[in-house]
């Protein structure tokens, strides 16, 4: 990576994702501010971009800890003295970065066990990454805005690259904002609004080919929306048709609402699908859209594979009703176009198979409303709230008639 010389100062070539593309710049002249500078005047987006798990890709010791109750614990043998980073620790999971810049992968009295050196934040217990290996982290083209692949932060030689900020700020989208604030601001104004999913795709994606889904354990590996969405019926849409890039959406430490950033819902373009599943069987159930569309086939921290679900929602949308479907090919490594019956109904139908499924899963799925003879009378008949209750209900309507006819 080259790094050249402007009017005497250094100037650094910026890349950014999974493919460390580069940066697109505002300005030739523009260099990056941080995301503090635009609180003053977008104040609403930079409050809600606090609430995404985008600031808090990486969280120095007393980050992590404030913001997790209880605080996110030290691998052991460790204490955060000996941390100079934390890797996540805001929604799903939580890895070290040592303070020589390599990632913590032994632990122990003797630091000489291999492994327990993640923290999952759901089950508030170890397990391993990359147990015993030599792992530097070289994840800033996603994990940071302003990243380099030339030298290594702070010196630190397990560190591949340098940053101008930690994790994802305003600037990792928008590009180096110095210009724009030299400006005064303005829509437009030596600024870059793209709300393309291919913005979204730079960081949420995995691998050298974006129409692949990967897949690790039964699972679809973490942070590939991109390419399950251009594998979904939804590709001619963008991220920002359903999200609101500026607020949250998955429940982690700053955002207590799961969905808070969706801005459309399903009903919103699927209202036949909508008619028909008002008032069926399985929406007075509590059944929701999402639940069969979309549901968590992604494995970030945690996952059951019994169960048929992991921590992360997909996004293909199509169920594939075939029960002899897979959903992932036969060496385990990517995951097919479609969601399986078994993701879609049998992580809540337990003790069922995708044969039973299968019968369920056609068109009229939507507005299926159970038979009255495979209805359980309870299910049908209104209880009396207590013992007498219809008489007790006929005594008082009588007594205000008789009230009613006298006056």
């Amino acid at each position: 990576m080259m790094v050249f010389s402007v009017n005497g100062a250094y100037a650094k070539d910026y890349v950014i994702g999974e493919h460390k593309v580069p940066v697109a710049k505002p300005d030739p002249a523009s260099t990056y501010k941080g995301s503090e500078s635009c609180k003053m005047c977008h104040t609403e987006k930079y409050d809600g971009w606090k609430t995404t798990g985008h600031p808090y890709k990486l969280n120095t010791p007393a980050e992590a800890q404030a913001f997790n109750s209880p605080p996110v614990p030290a691998p052991d043998g460790y204490t955060y003295d000996d941390i100079y980073l934390v890797i996540g620790g805001w929604g799903w999971k939580a890895r070290f970065i040592g303070l020589d810049g390599y990632i913590i992968t032994k632990t122990g009295a003797d630091r000489k066990t291999n492994g327990s050196n993640q923290y999952n934040l759901a089950t508030k217990g170890w397990v391993d990454y990359n147990p015993g290996a030599v792992k530097k982290f070289d994840c800033g083209n996603c994990h940071t805005t302003g990243y380099s692949l030339a030298g290594s932060q702070a010196n630190k030689p397990g560190i591949v690259g340098t940053w101008e900020e930690k994790s994802i700020g305003c600037e990792a989208c928008h590009g180096p904002g110095s210009e724009h604030i030299k400006a005064g601001g303005g829509k437009g104004v030596a600024i870059i609004v793209n709300k393309s999913a291919a913005m979204c795709g730079a960081c949420h994606t995995r691998g050298g080919d974006d129409a692949k889904i990967m897949s690790k354990d039964g699972f679809v590996e973490h942070h590939e929306q991109y390419p399950e969405f251009l594998n979904s019926p939804h590709k001619e849409l963008n991220c920002v048709s359903c999200h609101d890039p500026h607020k949250g959406v998955h429940v982690g430490q700053t955002n207590p609402t799961e969905g808070a950033g969706i801005t459309a819902q399903c009903a919103t373009c699927h209202s036949k699908q909508n008619t028909d599943f008002t008032g069926s069987t399985m929406q007075k159930a509590g059944v929701k859209c999402i639940d069969c569309h979309m549901p968590k086939t992604g494995k970030s921290a945690v996952g059951d594979i019994a169960k048929f679900t992991g921590d992360v929602k997909e996004h293909l949308f199509k169920i594939n009703s075939d029960p002899n479907a897979k959903m992932f090919s036969d060496d385990g490594k990517l995951a097919m176009g479609y969601i399986t019956l078994d993701f879609a109904c049998l992580g809540c139908h337990t003790g069922k198979d995708k044969a039973w499924a299968s019968t369920y899963a056609k068109d009229g799925l939507h507005k299926y409303v159970k038979p009255a003879a495979e209805t359980p009378a309870k299910e049908t008949e209104m209880p009396e709230k207590t013992p007498g209750f219809g008489l007790f209900f006929a005594i008082a309507a009588m007594i205000v008639a008789i009230v009613v006819r006298r006056r």
